[in-house]
């Protein structure tokens, strides 16, 4: 059976990135790199919006002299891996090697993907994300907290306009004594529990 799993990186206040930090807020550390070269999801088709793909896209398509060793292997994994961009302004063909324009509905799209038996996993795309979420498309919903507070300087904040989620804990754990990892099946929510 396919699935569809919800990827966020996020700091402890719920931003997925803040002006003036490095990537992963400079705290990744080698358990958590190892970790992301071992999952067993590695292999499953990216799920991404329009500005995840140009950002990416941008970093991927940069200088391979401005990168280090373990951004370089990174970076090839991301060409390798099959991506499904949904965007209504961006043009077939993509540039990015295994990259696939999708202009149509996403929840429908993705839908017919899981009847298809493929595994799935967002990069990104908050609003993407979300509503794969309210469609009840999502299977697991994974949160990989770093320990900063980005209050002043934080950018996209991941949580604003969802609709309230029960979380159901099915994974945690430590990396490098500092990042934490939770993973969660969601359930969609009409209101608060016990509200008429």
């Amino acid at each position: 059976m396919s699935e569809l799993i919800v990827d966020f990186i996020t700091s402890l206040d719920g931003y997925a990135s803040g002006e003036g930090w490095p990537g992963w807020w400079g705290l990744q550390g080698p358990e958590y790199l190892a970790w992301l070269d071992e999952r067993p999801e590695r292999g499953y088709t990216l799920l991404m919006g329009a500005t995840t793909y140009r950002q990416m896209y941008g970093f991927a398509s940069a200088p391979d002299s401005d990168f280090t060793e373990d951004e370089r292997a990174t970076i090839a994994e991301l060409a390798r891996l099959p991506k499904v961009v949904f965007s209504s302004t961006l043009e077939a063909p993509l540039p990015w090697a295994n990259a696939q324009l999708v202009s149509g509905d996403a929840t429908e799209t993705v839908a017919a993907m899981k009847r298809e038996g493929t595994n799935m996993l967002t990069l990104g795309s908050l609003t993407l994300c979300r509503s794969l979420l309210e469609a009840g498309l999502v299977d697991r919903f994974r949160v990989v907290l770093f320990p900063v507070i980005t209050g002043k300087t934080g950018s996209e904040r991941i949580y604003d306009g969802y609709p309230d989620v029960a979380l159901e804990m099915v994974a945690s754990r430590t990396f490098d004594g500092r990042i934490q990892l939770l993973e969660y099946v969601p359930t969609v929510l009409s209101g608060p529990p016990g509200a008429g």
